[in-house]
């Protein structure tokens, strides 16, 4: 019989946490731990600025990895509480308790890296340089902006690397040794997450 009755609480108990266990639970992370990755290449571009003297094209290396992200879960479990009165009789009720535990679920991160071969057209003249801006668009929606020129004759490489955008676009133009000024190809695209 008591047996029987504390499998039967026990059920009761499991029931209740899982009935008001969703609505209180808090997530505050605490570490992380890597797992696998996977890595993948795509080429981009080429991209021409709007008066065809400048070009940009290149690659985008991308590795993605699993890790596990911890963090603290609120539960509520009901306890059995005893106690004795002025008498001595033995009195029990059953009582909610908060319970804080660990807890973890996969997520996953990109590391990217872009590579970019600029190449000018026509290195005279009043706009004599080559300009590739990036716009690096994160999970958030905010943006970053990378810069490079080239005002030789030869092409030039550069690259950099990032974590976690959800896009990336780059713009072709004209200028001159200091900054863009002109003849713009619009937002490309070079990279988006997950595609």
């Amino acid at each position: 019989m008591r047996f029987t009755s504390r499998i039967a609480l026990g059920f009761t108990a499991a029931a209740l946490a899982a009935t008001i266990a969703p609505a209180a639970a808090g997530a505050t992370t605490t570490s992380t731990t890597t797992s696998a990755s996977a890595a993948s290449q795509a080429g981009w571009g080429p991209y021409f600025s709007a008066d065809h003297q400048s070009r940009a094209q290149g690659r985008v290396s991308v590795d993605t990895q699993r890790y596990r992200h911890w963090y603290w879960k609120t539960d509520f479990v009901r306890d059995r509480v005893c106690f004795k009165d002025h008498k001595g009789d033995r009195h029990c009720k059953w009582v909610v308790k908060k319970v804080k535990k660990k807890v973890w679920e996969w997520r996953t991160r990109e590391f990217f890296t872009v590579h970019s071969v600029l190449v000018n057209h026509k290195p005279w003249g009043r706009s004599k340089c080559a300009w590739e801006t990036f716009r690096i668009v994160d999970k958030n929606g905010s943006a970053s902006f990378k810069t490079f020129s080239n005002c030789g004759r030869s092409p030039r490489q550069f690259s950099f690397s990032g974590k976690d955008a959800a896009h990336i676009f780059v713009n072709v133009s004209r200028g001159d040794r200091f900054h863009s000024t002109g003849q713009n190809s619009g937002w490309k695209p070079v990279h988006h997450a997950g595609v």
